[in-house]
């Protein structure tokens, strides 16, 4: 899942090595970081509605790759559909998650008196 910024990932990778006990020492893979995160200068709306059209394209090509191969294309493998399947899958559960996160601390906000 190819999203235009890649500050989540290297935020994600980060967090990964921190669980695993692996802090990362050199202080050029900490800038490196540091200046994805910082550089992106996008808001988090834009951001967002990145994060959405991928997931949508992920959902397309699936569905093209399924056609294909429904069709009887040979250069479409049954292990690249289900994988396409697979990736699209996950990329939508974890759109409804954020949604759901997104809409819950709408909801608390929202019930905080003023």
């Amino acid at each position: 899942m190819d999203i235009k910024s890649n500050s989540l990932y290297a935020q994600m990778q980060s967090m990964q090595l921190e669980a695993m006990g692996n802090r990362m020492t050199t202080n050029n893979n900490v800038e490196a970081i540091s200046e994805t995160a910082n550089t992106s200068g996008s808001d988090f709306g834009t951001l967002l509605k990145n994060a959405v059209n991928t997931v949508n394209d992920l959902q397309k090509e699936t569905g093209e790759l399924r056609n294909r191969f429904e069709m009887g294309d040979r250069s479409v493998s049954l292990s690249d559909t289900m994988i396409a399947s697979a990736k699209s899958g996950i990329a939508f559960e974890a759109t409804v998650q954020v949604r759901n996160k997104f809409v819950e601390a709408y909801k608390e906000i929202m019930s905080m008196p003023v």
